[in-house]
């Protein structure tokens, strides 16, 4: 039994590639390139599948009838969000495709300053004082974003203005 020639001479990641180069003739009528591949390559790219998080929000339309393309796709984020995905043929005359994604999972979460039942510090600041209590956040929110916070669970909830994780602030003008 002969050894397989790609298993032998191609790492993992540069198989991919090829595969991803080579539609399969079942998945889409011929003469067009397999759209599944683009969802592979998508999934590849974020580390997540579609419909979770950071991953694609939905398939490829399978209506699309693409160009083979004949290299390995090219994958990028599209925007600063990362909550697209640019796919490109590379070949000459190649395609473009625009992927909307769950957003990017860890930037998501770093993006929280403040998480939802998150122990904070709510000061209560006016010209030439500042005073501070413990609270509890009761929504999560980014810095500069305003969110609900209480005292104590009997409490009614204030609006406070996020300053950095874990400080919220009251402003009195």
């Amino acid at each position: 039994m002969k050894p397989n020639i790609f298993k032998t001479l191609l790492p993992a990641a540069a198989m991919s590639a090829v595969l991803l180069a080579i539609p399969p003739a079942s998945a889409q009528p011929a003469g067009f390139f397999d759209l599944a591949g683009i969802d592979t390559a998508v999934a590849a790219f974020t580390g997540a599948g579609i419909g979770q998080p950071g991953g694609a929000t939905l398939p490829v339309d399978r209506r699309l009838r693409l160009a083979p393309c004949r290299s390995p796709l090219a994958t990028s984020w599209y925007g600063n969000r990362q909550d697209t995905v640019l796919v490109q043929c590379p070949d000459a005359g190649g395609w473009r495709l625009f992927v909307a994604t769950g957003g990017n999972a860890r930037q998501d979460a770093a993006a929280q300053a403040v998480a939802r039942g998150e122990a904070v510090t709510i000061a209560v600041e006016g010209e030439g004082f500042s005073v501070s209590q413990a609270g509890e956040a009761m929504e999560a929110g980014q810095i500069g974003g305003w969110i609900r916070v209480r005292t104590s669970a009997k409490a009614v909830p204030i609006r406070a203005r996020i300053d950095r994780p874990g400080l919220v602030v009251v402003p009195i003008n």
